[in-house]
């Protein structure tokens, strides 16, 4: 039996609107990746999904490609995927999270560039991209109008599977 293979993408809060993400070890932190990380495993084992999308914002998207890089020892077949809006995303992040940024490209299995230089609509046309390669849709959302609110009506707009996991 072939069963196609599916794939998935992440969108979600950056810390600013999560707080407790600027703590990855507190409580509430830990629960959230704990709930992302179920949210995959459901994905790999019971749909087939294989691949997987990161935007590789702070907060969500590093925490879910992180989360699948780990996997990898246990599901060898599943890749990830970093779409990234513009050159010079993390260029005025912290050496910290600069540092965790080039490490999660390094070892991901594909690193997508979707254009040279920032603009104002790139994280847009990166959503775009990431749902529309996507079958499934991880969105950790409280709801709120934000980027992660548009990425979502994007993917309902196109009859695109979401699993919302409130913050």
């Amino acid at each position: 039996m072939n069963v196609e293979k599916r794939t998935a993408c992440f969108t979600g809060h950056r810390p600013q609107t999560i707080t407790y993400l600027w703590d990855e070890s507190s409580q509430q932190a830990l629960e959230l990746k704990s709930r992302i990380k179920k949210a995959i495993v459901y994905l790999i084992e019971n749909k087939n999904v294989k691949h997987f999308i990161s935007g590789m914002a702070l907060g969500v998207d590093m925490i879910a490609a992180e989360i699948v890089l780990d996997l990898k020892k246990k599901y060898p077949n599943i890749t990830l995927e970093c779409a990234i809006p513009c050159e010079t995303q993390a260029n005025k992040w912290t050496v910290k999270y600069r540092d965790r940024y080039f490490s999660i490209i390094e070892k991901s299995d594909k690193e997508t560039l979707l254009q040279t230089h920032y603009t104002a609509d790139c994280m847009h046309k990166r959503n775009r991209y990431m749902v529309d390669k996507s079958d499934y849709v991880i969105a950790v959302w409280n709801g709120s109008p934000s980027g992660t609110g548009k990425t979502v009506l994007y993917a309902k707009e196109n009859n695109k599977q979401i699993i919302q996991i409130k913050p």
